[in-house]
């Protein structure tokens, strides 16, 4: 936790809202942010994942606590509550002087790897300017065939797409227990080195009902896509008046360690999972600098074989053919083909935008074993 760059952390509903007034509980809200303000000044940057829209929404449009909603209920509070939750949070930040930023996703803007990129580098260009992006489901447009399910997973693909090493899980338990913790006797687990079917068992049913959902089952559930990502797991309590400050004050947690850590994560998706679409050939002078680590500039290419979409892996070739490596492709192959050979201040003169000026960020290139010299 000491060393973490980049922090993601998940609030829920219950620990914004009032659960009998559906009010929001405004010394949260401050509290939570005042936490966020002490990270961003240790030099950490910070991503909020936050709930409560629909409970926010219900009063607005008449829905009654506990009253069961429809789906098409839930995705009109959703949208009645979601401006008073940015509104809330942008409050919050203001006494520490930084903006929050709504950014709201849904799971096509992660399964899909353009819409995956788009999200990526906007979440990155607004930690880049100094906001907070405060993140949460779609719920407007969401199905229940079609959704997260539950900002507990919604919490791990964030973490996973702004490659964080610590999500943050505010909890209304201090973590995972050997069986229900209102039961006596029952033993806080503070460590989890790999969640195993056991582990899992502990969690029991998903919870439903009350100002949010989830429950520990959905927390385990996160637990593994953010460890296969590289990310660190904590799960604490979140209804205490400063909880992040609690925490780095020795107030108990469960934490899920993680599988190595969220480069070497994505550099063994990049390698080894994406599909190969297409190859770009590049001239010697690229070849060398892709090697020492930079970027590919599209003067550096000479070639471009296949199609694919912005977003697709292709493979780094040299003029003989030589495997360099593969790399996260930021254009589509048709507009490789018309900026290649030019230097960067030209691809807006040439496309009519600019989506970057690298054909491949340093970031999303992995040099192939094989290949590599």
């Amino acid at each position: 936790m000491a060393t973490a760059r980049r922090v993601v952390i998940k609030v829920g509903s219950a620990q914004l809202i009032d659960p009998d007034s559906l009010a929001p509980l405004k010394h949260r809200f401050d509290a939570l942010a005042d936490d966020m303000a002490q990270l961003r000044q240790e030099g950490r940057e910070v991503v909020l994942v936050s709930s409560a829209a629909v409970a926010l929404g219900r009063p607005r449009l008449g829905l009654k606590p506990g009253q069961a909603l429809t789906l098409e209920e839930k995705q009109a509070a959703a949208a009645a509550g979601q401006a008073l939750l940015i509104q809330h949070w942008d409050q919050a930040f203001a006494r520490h002087g930084f903006p929050a930023a709504q950014a709201l996703v849904s799971p096509a803007d992660i399964e899909s790897r353009p819409r995956w990129l788009n999200a990526h580098t906007t979440l990155e260009t607004l930690l880049k300017l100094g906001a907070v992006p405060v993140i949460n489901e779609n719920d407007t447009v969401a199905t229940e065939e079609l959704r997260f399910g539950d900002n507990d997973r919604l919490a791990a693909r964030t973490a996973q797409l702004v490659g964080a090493q610590l999500l943050i899980i505010l909890s209304d338990v201090d973590g995972l227990y050997d069986r229900d913790p209102r039961e006596p006797g029952a033993l806080h687990i503070p460590e989890i080195e790999t969640i195993t079917a056991e582990i899992e068992a502990l969690a029991g049913p998903a919870r439903t009902g009350g100002a949010g959902t989830g429950g520990m089952a959905s927390k385990i559930a996160a637990a593994r896509i953010a460890n296969a990502a590289g990310c660190a797991l904590v799960i604490c309590r979140g209804d205490l008046d400063h909880p992040i400050t609690a925490l780095h004050d020795g107030a108990r947690y469960s934490w899920f360690a993680p599988d190595g850590n969220p480069e070497s994560a994505r550099r063994a998706w990049i390698l080894g999972s994406l599909a190969r679409e297409g190859a770009l050939v590049l001239d010697p002078g690229a070849a060398d600098a892709v090697r020492k680590g930079k970027s590919l500039l599209p003067a550096g290419v000479v070639d471009v074989q296949g199609r694919f979409e912005r977003g697709a892996a292709v493979r780094l070739l040299t003029a003989t053919g030589e495997r360099i490596g593969v790399g996260v492709a930021g254009y589509d192959d048709h507009e490789a083909r018309q900026i290649k050979g030019l230097k960067s201040d030209s691809i807006a003169e040439v496309l009519g935008y600019r989506r970057g000026v690298a054909l491949i960020h340093a970031g999303d290139l992995v040099l192939d074993p094989e290949g590599a010299r």
